[in-house]
């Protein structure tokens, strides 16, 4: 069912190469700057969806299956593609900050295969008020990290980001831990 909800989250995947495209050269300040902006919209996207859904009754089966893969999508694409850039290395630690990176996307995964898992034995697992928080400071980390590139004589934003991505990655750990907890109770 094609709702303007539904069609928003659509738009958000199908916008990713393009954001990929625009962070791919580090150098390219105007191409981190278009993509900070595309990383903006599809950011309101997110939000706008499901309010609109919500508001308008118009709660689907597909928008409750693409919402969170949309996300990810996002999420990982980002992610990858500032590592493959050099933009998750900063002072004195280095490319240690891939390690953020890497609890982000490794929490994602395991999370939806558990909920996949707990699907099957017809357990709803909620998002919790932590994991909102947790997507809302992951986004803006990524969101200061692509800004960053825009504006590399400031350095004080990259460095925000990547402080930024280490709370993100810590609420990950913590909410992962939450919903693995819940998981492991119809394990047998």
């Amino acid at each position: 069912m094609l709702t303007l909800p539904n069609i928003l989250t659509l738009s958000r995947i199908f916008a990713v190469p393009l954001l990929a495209f625009l962070l791919w050269w580090p150098g390219w300040t105007a191409g981190y700057a278009m993509g900070f902006v595309l990383y903006g919209i599809i950011a309101l996207t997110d939000y706008l969806d499901g309010y609109l859904a919500r508001a308008q009754g118009a709660v689907s089966k597909l928008g409750i299956f693409l919402d969170p893969i949309a996300d990810k999508i996002m999420v990982a694409a980002v992610i990858l593609v500032l590592t493959a850039q050099g933009f998750l290395r900063g002072p004195v630690v280095g490319d240690f900050h891939v390690i953020a990176g890497l609890i982000i996307l490794v929490r994602e995964i395991a999370v939806s295969g558990l909920r996949e898992f707990l699907a099957g034995l017809q357990v709803s697992v909620p998002v919790t008020r932590l994991a909102k928080w947790k997507t809302t400071l992951q986004l803006l980390a990524l969101g200061a990290l692509i800004a960053g590139g825009a504006v590399p004589e400031y350095q004080w934003v990259h460095l925000t980001g990547l402080a930024a991505l280490w709370g993100a990655a810590i609420l990950t750990l913590v909410t992962g831990w939450d919903y693995l907890r819940v998981g492991l109770k119809h394990m047998d």
